[in-house]
């Protein structure tokens, strides 16, 4: 297989593996979670809207954790060739969350380490992983512009 070709099935391997193993920490409420779901509420009830990332808020770990889940399977789809128009929607949607997580990680009292369960600091392991994400969610972007150029065509 050539590189080119292996290129994008590693980069949606990758968004995926990163986005799944995350998911029990994100549907356990480990103390993680809790811990970064829970600086990033009182964080925005300081703006004024308390709730936002609380369980059951429309940025909660749950809805944060589908929205990973639905990226990942729409990427794994789009390995199976009739399926390869999937790619595209799935990499925007990883773009989309990640960055909120990267913007969080940098802009808020979050910071880039995390405390792990045990006080120790997780050295910025997330936020690494996210940027990771990030621009592998980009370059699988720019691998699939094909994908994109014929819908514009047709526009």
């Amino acid at each position: 297989m050539r590189a080119r070709a292996a290129l994008p099935i590693l980069l949606v391997l990758w968004i995926s593996f990163v986005f799944l193993q995350s998911l029990f920490f994100k549907f356990s409420g480990s103390p993680e979670t809790a811990h970064i779901f829970g600086t990033l509420d009182r964080w925005a009830s300081g703006l004024g809207l308390p709730g936002l990332f609380a369980p059951g808020g429309l940025f909660s770990a749950h809805v944060v954790g589908a929205v990973e889940l639905v990226a990942s399977l729409m990427l794994l789809a789009s390995l199976v060739r009739r399926l390869r128009r999937l790619r595209l929607p799935g990499a925007l949607l990883a773009l989309g969350v990640i960055s909120g997580a990267i913007l969080f990680h940098l802009f808020t009292p979050l910071g880039v380490a995390v405390p792990n369960a045990d006080g120790s600091s997780d050295g910025g392991l997330l936020f690494a992983m996210a940027v990771s994400v990030w621009l592998s969610a980009a370059g699988l972007l720019w691998l699939s512009r094909d994908l994109l150029a014929g819908p514009l065509r047709r526009a």
